[in-house]
């Protein structure tokens, strides 16, 4: 009986996910969200965001964002935009930025038009590795095969954006901070702590956030991960949001495993996944031996 009845919340929740998406330029308050679902505020608040993985503001917060992102690929203009999307005015759309556009409205709309992300390669222990940066942060890190590869996956991340070699950009900042990365990678220094770019839904950068907050050497399940953003049922959601992942090392997705202790998937290949984790936790040995 409590499967059904569990069954039956679920598809409720996903029916009023639903009527948000389809009402996200509207005012929607959680009581009349609640008396739409016939369930209490506190009770809806709960179950959806054990369903959804985030609470109905912050998926409305995320499906008006789509909305504004799309009118914007649409060819209006930012303020038209702005309106239809629900925002009441412009400052709230900047307000959003931070983890939604990643940069401003108008270079967004331009698929990056306007924007300069400057990126290095180097070759480390496991492999190819490229990092870039816009002005708020690192965007992206990725292993690849070649130089050649990694410059295709980063202009298919930010197709009209200008893209700079470190060296040609004569930012010689991002360079220090690959060979800092490099260095963690070829002999065990400490992880640098970077600023980070980070572009993703309201409910991923909830995911990467707890996963910066994992020790090296330590693991979790995609089960504790859910649980530790507060949605515990969110569990394939979580492993979504580690694969969606798009800087590597620096928020460590690879302490993420599955609950029977098997390692998972990883977008860079098992191997890196497996190698890091081995690394991080021979390099917690080696400190607790010698304290």
């Amino acid at each position: 009986m409590k499967k059904l009845e569990s069954r039956a919340q679920a598809a409720k929740m996903y029916e009023l996910a639903a009527f948000i998406s389809a009402h996200a330029d509207s005012s929607l308050s959680l009581s009349s969200l609640a008396e739409k679902a016939g369930l209490s505020p506190s009770h809806l608040q709960r179950i959806f965001k054990a369903v959804i993985g985030v609470s109905p503001k912050e998926y409305q917060d995320a499906e008006r964002l789509k909305l504004f992102k799309s009118r914007l690929r649409g060819g209006q203009n930012v303020t038209q935009a702005t309106f239809d999307a629900g925002y009441g005015s412009t400052s709230r759309i900047h307000e959003r930025i931070d983890g939604g556009l990643g940069m401003t409205p108008k270079a967004y709309r331009a698929g990056g038009a306007g924007e300069t992300i400057v990126y290095a390669v180097r070759t480390t222990t496991l492999g190819e590795l490229m990092m870039a940066a816009t002005d708020r942060g690192v965007c992206f890190v990725s292993f690849g095969e070649s130089a050649p590869a990694l410059e295709a996956q980063l202009q298919a991340e930010y197709p009209k954006a200008v893209l700079r070699s470190a060296e040609a950009a004569a930012q010689g900042a991002l360079d220090d901070w690959m060979a800092a990365l490099d260095e963690h990678l070829s002999n065990g220094q400490a992880l640098p702590e970077l600023p980070l770019d980070l572009r993703g839904t309201a409910f991923q950068i909830r995911v990467w956030r707890f996963l910066l907050s994992v020790k090296p050497g330590d693991v979790v399940s995609y089960s504790e991960i859910a649980a530790g953003v507060g949605a515990p049922r969110a569990i394939r959601a979580a492993a979504s949001a580690c694969g969606a992942n798009r800087l590597a090392v620096l928020v460590p997705c690879h302490r993420a495993l599955r609950a029977n202790g098997e390692l998972g998937g990883y977008r860079w290949g098992l191997e890196r996944k497996r190698a890091l984790l081995d690394a991080e936790r021979a390099d917690r040995g080696a400190s607790h031996a010698g304290a």
